[in-house]
């Protein structure tokens, strides 16, 4: 195993080891989710759910089984985010406060709301030459793929970028947010691009979010091509590949997952 292996290995995997524990909440205010006696004692004391046998151990596991499965996907995203941020850190030299970007909206109250973008590459901090003359190279023809306006091009400071394992959400509120969002980068001098690890992403988003000038980059393996493959924008761009870590790690990533998912389909 490669010396960064074991350090990125933890990053992906201490999220998803998180979903392990998880308890449904069933719609209750409660901060630790109920284990199968708290699940049993609140549906016994329901007359209608008894009727129904809705108390069976096996109604629990459904609970169990429905709500972890989407916790596993989010923790997924989560610790790919966490990754990526790092091998940014990693291999263009950029300190934590440079790969991270945020600003302020006005809200409510006269109070500022912040909100903020996964990670950030900014040019003027990335020391060596041939790396930022890269980095750069790629965000004029990404932008120009978009038809941005050169002017604009020429104008741009670097990059910012959304981490999803996938992207199938029809959710509006946010995909507006994420709209808001690429065009509060342009006018910090930032190109927007949402980086998806997997190649689940819904058609109808990507062209909406393209005609709104983000650029995409998905999951595509030997693509050769970094203005469409996450894992060859990461290799050729930043200089790290990305797929051959996940290849070669692939069994103990599986079995840390199996062990998840045995526990999250348990009635216990």
């Amino acid at each position: 195993m490669l010396n960064s292996d074991e350090k990125y290995l933890n990053i992906i995997l201490s999220p998803i080891r998180v979903c392990a524990n998880y308890r449904p909440k069933l719609g209750q205010r409660t901060s630790e989710g109920y284990t199968l006696e708290g699940f049993q004692k609140l549906y016994r004391a329901d007359s209608f759910y008894t009727w129904f046998g809705l108390d069976n151990p096996l109604i629990y596991a459904a609970h169990k089984a429905a709500g972890g499965m989407t916790s596993v996907y989010r923790q997924i995203g989560i610790g790919c985010e966490h990754l990526f941020r790092e091998i940014l850190t990693d291999y263009l030299m950029l300190t934590s406060e440079q790969v991270n970007w945020s600003y302020e909206i006005p809200g409510t109250g006269n109070r500022k709301r912040k909100l903020s973008l996964d990670a950030r590459i900014p040019l003027e901090n990335i020391q060596d030459t041939t790396a930022r003359e890269r980095v750069k190279a790629w965000i004029a023809a990404a932008a120009a793929d978009l038809d941005v306006e050169p002017s604009i091009i020429n104008s741009l400071t670097g990059a910012v970028f959304e981490v999803r394992q996938g992207y199938k959400s029809k959710d509006s509120k946010r995909q507006n947010a994420d709209l808001a969002n690429a065009a509060t980068a342009y006018t910090k001098s930032y190109f927007p691009c949402i980086l998806v690890l997997s190649s689940q992403i819904d058609t109808d988003i990507v062209l909406r979010y393209r005609a709104s000038k983000w650029f995409i980059l998905t999951g595509m393996v030997g693509a050769n091509d970094p203005l469409k493959s996450t894992y060859d924008f990461v290799k050729n761009v930043v200089g790290y590949d990305l797929a051959a870590f996940f290849e070669r790690n692939s069994e103990t990533i599986k079995n840390e997952v199996d062990v998840v998912l045995e526990a999250l389909l348990s009635s216990k």
